[in-house]
C-alpha cells in the first residue's frame, strides 16, 4: 500500500474558477493527512514547473505515490510519470466533474445550501487517495523466457511472416506439413496485380520468397512436419512436433491458410452433373499446367462463363443432404411443386457454405474471375470470357484492374441473376438469367462455366494448433463463420483468444496475396511484442505494459471453476487437484476472474475487491433524497464507456450531478460484492456501463460485458430477496462513439431512480 501520498489539485482548464481548490485540499486533509504529508493546489499541474515541484516533493518528503486531481487519465498520460517506484492515480475533476456539471440542477441545489460541484470534486479526490492506500506496486516474477517465433504454415503468408520476424533478428522455426513450401500459391498461374500500375496479372514471386526464407540463417525450415501439441504460455511454450522433436517456443504465428469449400454445395449450379461446369481452383490448375481445356472432350473452349455471387437457384435441383442442412439453419427451401403445379418463379439458393464464406470473400471471387477471364483470352485470343455477377467487388486500387478488364475486347461483364444452368448440345452449358445489362431475360450458351468455391480456414476441419489447455485443443471461433479464430476484429485484427498465438492470412479471413503479406508482417510484429512483453513480465494489448497479474488466496479457494471457465483467454489451467493454476503471461489483466470469484480470493496488487469497495464507501450519501439528492454509482468500462463520458463532457453535454463514476478494467471484473456494498450504504442505484455484447461484440476482452450481464441476473434475484427493486441495478451498452447519447442514458436511469424513491436501506 502507498504510505506517503502527495495530493495535487489543478486549477487549470477552468477548474480554479468553478471549484474551491482549497476546500478540496481541506477535505482530503481532514480525513487522510497522516497518509498525505503533501497536499497542494497548483495553478497548472501539467506545467514543467509543477512537474519539477512534484519531483522535488517526492525526494524531500519521501513520497511513494502521487494523487493528481486534474484532467482525465486519458489526457497527458505521458507527462505524469515519476518512475517505476512511484504509484500515480489520476482523479478526473475536469471531464467528469466541472465540464459535465449540469449547472441548472446545480443552481437549484445551491439554493438549498448544497454545492454539488464542490461535493463531487471532494469525493472524487478522496476516492483517489483511498485507491492508492489500497494499492501496491506489482512485482511480477519474470522467468527466463524463449524468444523463438514459430510460424505454422509454409505458404505465402507463413513465408512472409518468417521473413519478417527473421529480418528483425528473431530466430524462427517454420513448420509446414507438406513436403515442399509454397502452399496454395504454388498452384497459381498468376496473381492479380500486386504493384503499379495494377492493371495486369503477373507472376506471384513465390520462388524468390522461398529462396529468401530458406537461405536465411535465422530461419529453420521443417517440412513434412506437424505440430502435435502446444503447451505452456507465451515465452514458455513447449512444442511437440511429429517425429518426436520438442522445441522451446516464445510465440506462434498461425498461417495455415485455407482449403476449398465442399463442392457438393455447388450442385444446384450444375457442378458434378454437367461435365463442363468447373471450379476456379480447377481452372487455375489448368492454366498453371498449360492449356485451358474442357473436361468433357479436352478441347479448348471458345467461350467461358464465370458466375459470381450466385444467389438464386432452382429448388428441385437442391440435393437432399443440402435441403436437410437448410432445415437445420431454418432456411429450408420451399417444397417442390405438386404434379400439375407451376414451379415458383424464384427460390432461395441454399448454398450454406457460400452463405458462410463467400459472403466474406466476394472481393476475392471478383478478382479471381477477372484474372481467369484474362487467362482465357491470353491463351486463346479468339476466345470470349463472360463474367456474370450479382456484385462486382473491387475496392481500392483494384478498381484499376476492373477497368482494364472492361477495355479488353474478349471480356464481357454484366450484372445478372442466374435462374438455371443446364447442359446443351455438344457439351455446352446453357445459362438462363434475368436482370442483365443485355435485357430482362436472356440465355447464354458457353463452352464452359466456372464457379467460385468458398475459402474455408484450415482450423474449421481440425484444431491444427493442438493446444494443451484446460479450455480445449482449438480456439473459440466466430460461430456462424466456423473456424475463424474469435477475437476483437475491430481493435486487434491478428489476435486470437489464446495469448501469444497470432493468426494471419486466409486462416484469419479470406484475403489476397497483398493483404496476406501485410497480415504476415502484422502478426509477426505482434508475436515479437508478445515475447518481449513476457520477457519483462508485462501484459500485451489491450493493457499493454501492465505489470499486474492475478494473485490467488488458495487457502479460501473452493475449486468452483468459475474463474477457469469464464476467463476469455484460457489463462488458467487446473492442477492435478482441480485448483486453478495461473499462467501469468497468458493473462491480459482484464480481471474477469476477479469478478467471477464468489469467495473473492482473486485480486491484483493495483486493482482489487477491497480497493473498489472502499472507494464506493467514500461516496457521501444523504440520509434523505430531498437533502442533497439521490445517489447513483456508475461502474464504467475503461475501454469504451469511460472515454465516451470524457468525450461527452468535452463537447459540453452534461449529466446528473448525483452520479459518481468509478472506472473498471472491464465489466467482466465487476464483483457482486460491489453492488452489495453500494446498496447497503444506501446508494439508490448502480449503473453498469460497458461495451456492446452479442454477435457484434465490441468488448476489448471479448466476453466481459456479456458475462457481467449474466451475473446481473443473479444480482437481481438477490435484491428481490432483500426487498430491493432489481431495477435499481442495470447495465447499458455503450460504444466509444456514442458520447452524444450516453448523458441521456444516465439521466433516463436517474429519472427512474427518482420516481422509484429512496433505497430501502438508506439511512441505516
Amino acid at each position: 500500500m502507498a504510505e506517503k501520498i502527495g495530493v495535487y489539485v489543478c486549477g487549470g482548464c477552468g477548474l480554479g474558477e468553478a471549484v474551491d481548490l482549497d476546500a478540496v485540499c481541506t477535505a482530503v486533509k481532514n480525513k487522510y493527512q497522516p497518509q498525505c504529508p503533501v497536499i497542494k493546489a497548483v495553478p497548472v499541474l501539467c506545467s514543467s514547473e509543477s512537474k519539477a515541484a512534484i519531483d522535488a516533493d517526492i525526494a524531500e518528503a519521501g513520497l511513494d505515490a502521487v494523487c493528481l486531481c486534474a484532467c482525465s487519465p486519458r489526457a497527458k498520460w505521458d507527462v505524469f510519470t515519476f518512475g517505476d517506484k512511484i504509484q500515480v492515480e489520476r482523479v478526473n475533476l475536469r471531464e467528469q466533474g466541472v465540464w459535465c456539471f449540469n449547472k441548472e440542477i446545480g443552481a437549484l441545489e445551491k439554493a438549498k445550501g448544497f454545492d454539488d460541484l464542490q461535493i463531487i470534486c471532494n469525493e472524487y479526490s478522496m476516492m483517489g487517495v483511498v485507491k492508492l492506500i489500497k494499492s501496491n506496486i506489482p512485482n511480477p516474477e519474470v522467468p527466463e523466457t524463449c524468444k523463438t517465433i514459430m510460424v505454422l504454415g509454409g505458404g505465402w503468408t507463413g513465408l512472409n511472416a518468417a521473413n519478417a520476424a527473421a529480418s528483425l533478428g528473431y530466430d524462427v522455426v517454420l513448420v509446414e506439413q507438406a513436403s515442399a513450401l509454397g502452399g496454395k500459391v504454388a498452384n497459381f498461374y498468376k496473381t492479380f496485380p500486386l504493384s503499379y500500375p495494377y492493371t495486369e496479372a503477373h507472376e506471384t514471386g513465390l520462388d524468390k520468397l522461398i529462396t529468401q526464407v530458406t537461405t536465411n540463417q535465422k530461419v529453420s525450415v521443417l517440412t513434412g512436419t506437424t505440430l502435435e501439441k502446444l503447451s505452456g504460455a507465451p515465452g514458455l511454450y513447449k512444442a511437440e512436433l511429429s517425429g518426436g522433436q520438442n522445441l522451446d517456443i516464445g510465440a506462434v504465428v498461425l498461417a495455415t491458410g485455407w482449403v476449398p469449400g465442399d463442392t457438393k454445395y455447388l450442385a444446384p449450379m450444375g457442378y458434378g452433373e454437367i461435365k463442363n461446369v468447373i471450379t476456379t481452383a480447377e481452372l487455375e490448375k489448368m492454366a498453371k499446367d498449360g492449356p485451358i481445356v474442357r473436361p468433357s472432350d479436352g478441347k479448348a473452349p471458345k467461350s467461358v462463363a464465370f458466375l459470381l455471387n450466385t444467389a438464386l437457384c432452382s429448388v428441385d435441383s437442391c440435393p437432399a443432404d443440402v435441403a436437410l442442412e437448410c432445415e437445420k439453419e431454418e432456411q429450408a427451401p420451399v417444397n417442390p411443386p405438386a404434379e400439375g403445379e407451376e414451379a415458383p418463379a424464384e427460390a432461395p439458393f441454399c448454398d450454406l457454405e457460400s452463405q458462410r464464406h463467400l459472403a466474406l470473400s466476394s472481393e476475392l471471387s471478383s478478382l479471381v474471375a477477372l484474372k481467369q477471364a484474362n487467362y482465357v483470352v491470353e491463351k486463346d485470343p479468339e476466345a470470349a470470357a463472360y463474367i456474370f455477377y450479382d456484385h462486382m467487388m473491387v475496392p481500392g486500387i483494384n478498381e484499376r484492374y476492373y477497368k482494364a478488364a472492361q477495355d479488353i475486347p474478349g471480356i464481357m461483364l454484366s450484372k445478372a441473376q442466374i435462374k438455371s444452368i443446364k447442359a446443351g448440345a455438344n457439351g455446352s452449358v446453357i445459362i438462363s438469367m434475368t436482370d442483365t445489362l443485355l435485357g430482362e431475360a436472356i440465355e447464354i450458351e458457353a463452352d464452359m462455366a466456372v464457379l467460385p468455391t468458398s475459402l474455408v480456414p484450415t482450423t474449421a476441419h481440425s484444431p491444427v494448433i493442438n493446444l494443451e489447455y484446460r479450455q480445449g485443443l482449438a480456439f473459440p471461433d466466430l460461430g456462424l463463420f466456423e473456424g475463424y479464430a474469435d477475437s476483437n476484429y475491430i481493435c486487434f485484427p491478428y489476435e486470437t483468444r489464446r495469448t501469444g498465438i497470432y493468426a494471419a492470412g486466409a486462416v484469419r479471413q479470406p484475403m489476397g496475396l497483398a493483404l496476406a503479406s501485410e497480415d504476415a508482417m502484422g502478426a509477426a510484429l505482434k508475436a515479437i511484442q508478445c515475447v518481449s512483453s513476457a520477457n519483462r513480465g508485462v501484459a500485451v494489448h489491450p493493457r499493454s505494459g501492465d505489470r499486474s497479474f492475478p494473485v490467488f488466496n488458495f487457502v479460501r479457494c473452493t475449486q468452483c471453476k468459475r474463474c477457469t471457465e469464464e476467463c476469455p483467454f484460457g489463462a488458467l489451467d487446473d492442477d492435478p487437484k482441480g485448483t486453478p493454476m495461473p499462467n501469468p503471461s497468458r493473462c491480459r489483466r482484464c480481471g474477469t476472474c476477479m469478478g467471477a470469484c464468489p469467495e473473492r480470493v482473486i485480486s491484483f496488487d493495483n486493482y482489487n475487491i477491497d480497493m473498489i469497495g472502499t472507494m464506493i464507501r467514500e461516496m457521501q450519501v444523504p440520509a434523505k433524497m430531498d437533502q442533497g439528492g439521490p445517489r447513483v454509482l456508475i461502474l464504467a468500462c475503461e475501454n469504451d464507456a469511460y472515454p465516451a463520458l470524457d468525450m461527452a463532457a468535452m463537447r459540453g453535454k452534461p449529466w446528473s450531478p448525483y452520479v459518481r463514476v468509478i472506472p473498471v478494467r472491464c465489466l467482466g471484473s465487476v464483483n457482486a460484492i460491489w453492488v452489495a456494498d453500494a446498496m447497503s450504504k444506501g446508494i439508490d442505484g448502480v449503473l453498469l456501463l460497458g461495451c456492446k455484447y452479442g454477435d457484434d461484440y465490441q468488448c476489448h476482452f471479448v466476453k466481459g460485458s456479456e458475462l457481467c450481464n449474466r451475473r446481473k441476473e443473479n444480482i437481481s434475484e438477490s435484491l428481490k430477496r432483500l426487498g430491493v427493486e432489481p431495477e435499481r441495478v442495470d447495465q447499458f451498452q455503450v460504444a466509444i462513439d456514442e458520447y452524444d447519447v450516453v448523458p441521456s442514458m444516465i439521466d433516463k436511469f436517474m429519472d427512474m431512480i427518482v420516481k422509484m424513491g429512496p433505497n430501502p436501506f438508506k439511512g441505516y
